[in-house]
């Protein structure tokens, strides 16, 4: 029996790439669904091209979701009605009302649905989770992430599905959760603050968890000036040691060096071989709903100016 995974792409944007040449590498045939940069993405790595979401859904065994957040709702949905396995890039949706019914949905419907956090496959990260025991009890986690600010206007809206804290925080929001557990309070400031409704870059967001084990999480993110390199840091701090990572100084996420594993490809392998086996993935819907828990809190909490209690 062949079981090739067959997998089917909508969206072509810039986190399309290192999907594709993850699924490439791991012996999938892959479709993608027509849509502008969609072609020259088919014509670059010899993929299939589907003029319908219908068509794309039909022909795969599994939908990997990397369009605009707004989109992520209606294309999932069409998947599970189908019977597919979905691969959804974060954030699973734009509240986290929508992300719990995707993740209930896809229970009901029997098949599996990933939110695609991949820092969670990052060496660094996954070295400090897999560590976290040596700093004792947490009592502090520091994190920020500084990328230029993305070209596509969606992105700077946040009544749409973008904003600073949902498009690139969550990852750190995720990351507070793996190793510091359960939120219970959630305090957000952003510079500049939005305008009705959209971002205007530069902008920094800062905001701060209280975890229900005491431990306080401070996590910051910033859309910087174009040419500007990626870099994020983490910092865990307890009562017997503290670890760290800095991607300038290792698998940043534009450049992994050769001898580290690509996030990407094993964040895939990892989902497939779920699949397979019927086995939890290392980020559960369940994970994915939390960490777009705390988007919704850091945005309520900005539109009141006080913390919010989960």
């Amino acid at each position: 029996m062949d079981d090739t995974p067959r997998v089917g792409i909508v969206g072509a944007g810039g986190i399309a790439p290192p999907h594709i040449e993850g699924w490439l590498a791991l012996g999938a045939e892959v479709g993608i669904l027509r849509r502008t940069g969609s072609d020259a993405l088919a014509a670059r790595y010899g993929l299939r091209i589907h003029a319908t979401l219908a068509d794309l859904i039909q022909d795969s065994g599994i939908v990997d979701i990397v369009s605009p957040t707004r989109t992520h709702v209606g294309i999932a949905r069409a998947a599970f009605s189908a019977g597919r396995h979905v691969v959804c890039e974060k954030p699973l949706a734009a509240t986290a009302d929508d992300a719990q019914a995707l993740a209930d949905e896809a229970t009901a419907a029997g098949v599996r649905l990933f939110p695609a956090h991949v820092v969670r496959y990052f060496s660094g990260y996954r070295s400090v989770h897999e560590r976290i025991g040596a700093v004792g009890t947490i009592t502090e986690l520091t994190a920020r992430r500084t990328v230029a600010a993305p070209a596509p206007a969606w992105f700077y809206s946040q009544d749409a599905g973008g904003g600073i804290i949902r498009d690139l925080m969550i990852h750190d929001l995720d990351q507070a959760l793996w190793l510091a557990g359960p939120v219970v309070e959630v305090s957000a400031t952003q510079d500049p603050p939005a305008e009705d409704g959209f971002v205007q870059p530069p902008v920094s967001a800062h905001v701060t968890l209280t975890h229900a084990g005491g431990a306080i999480s401070h996590v910051r993110a910033d859309w910087a000036e174009p040419g500007t390199p990626f870099r994020s840091t983490l910092e865990v701090t307890g009562d017997r040691g503290e670890l760290s990572v800095d991607t300038s100084a290792s698998d940043a996420e534009d450049e992994s060096p050769a001898s580290a594993p690509d996030p990407y490809r094993e964040q895939l392998a990892d989902f497939l071989d779920a699949i397979r086996t019927g086995r939890e993935a290392r980020v559960t819907p369940a994970d994915g709903v939390a960490a777009v828990v705390l988007v919704d809190a850091a945005y309520a909490s900005l539109a009141s100016g006080h913390p919010v209690v989960i």
